[in-house]
């Protein structure tokens, strides 16, 4: 089954996208949510779970450990993690929740001076390529805000991407340009609207379709899950279930399509 990357703008929703898809797949087997933004902290409200007590870094030794097993080799195939990596081979330890849906932190910034954030990029590859997906199982991956995990080759281990647009000019300036770095990667992606309203529908769409690209899933405003992201809540499917069903059959998450 499929390794999905969300990608799109700072506020557009991607964290939201992860969260409800995950409710929605988990009802039909197990559902790994992979945060693999560095300063992102709410996905765990939003999943209903406790942070796990390791990041995957945690887990590896820290960043110069990860430095030294990593960065510090030129051979691109080199491998990280153990053979014949799954998502039940995962130390509990940096798992958060339980079974049908899991929460993995790649690693987060925890003291200024720390230095950049390149190595948790060369984590999150490397563990989304080492990674073998079973059937009834899908890893969802939420990235930070922007292009830069496409600069450090995270989409690599990843089946497809979606990219996430809300109602505003540079959700569309991004989605161009992320589809343009979709093809160098020669990966398969899909475009869902989010925070629309019928008249915002019709001109992303017109906008988008002048762009080459066709929206297959949208997101209406809605006020329940707007007011649960503002207080810290744990998002509910039931307001949107028909739209994220939809979109995990475009996925094909529920048809067996690979």
């Amino acid at each position: 089954m499929p390794k999905i990357l969300i990608t799109g703008r700072g506020g557009s929703g991607k964290s939201t996208l992860v969260t409800l898809l995950a409710r929605v797949l988990g009802d039909r087997g197990k559902v790994l949510v992979v945060d693999t933004d560095e300063s992102n902290l709410g996905l765990c409200k939003m999943l209903g779970q406790e942070p796990p007590a390791l990041t995957l870094m945690g887990c590896l030794g820290g960043k110069s450990a990860v430095k030294e097993k990593l960065l510090a080799s030129a051979d691109e195939k080199k491998k990280v993690f153990v053979d014949n990596l799954t998502i039940d081979s995962l130390p509990d330890e940096c798992l958060g929740g339980q079974w049908p849906a899991r929460y993995l932190r790649i690693g987060k910034i925890e003291r200024s001076l720390e230095g950049c954030a390149c190595p948790m990029g060369a984590v999150a590859r490397s563990f989304l390529k080492e990674l073998t997906v079973g059937q009834d199982e899908w890893v969802l991956v939420d990235t930070e805000a922007g292009v830069e995990h496409f600069g450090r080759g995270v989409p690599q281990g990843a089946d497809r991407v979606v990219i996430v647009v809300d109602p505003s000019q540079e959700a569309l300036l991004l989605a161009a340009k992320a589809q343009k770095l979709c093809a160098d990667l020669n990966k398969k992606f899909i475009v869902v609207l989010n925070k629309v309203d019928a008249a915002a529908s019709a001109y992303l769409r017109q906008e988008l379709a002048a762009r080459g690209m066709v929206v297959v899933g949208t997101i209406p405003f809605i006020k329940d899950i707007w007011q649960a992201n503002m207080l810290g809540e744990t998002l509910a499917i039931d307001t949107c279930r028909e739209e994220m069903e939809a979109l995990a059959i475009s996925l094909g998450g529920f048809n067996g399509i690979n």
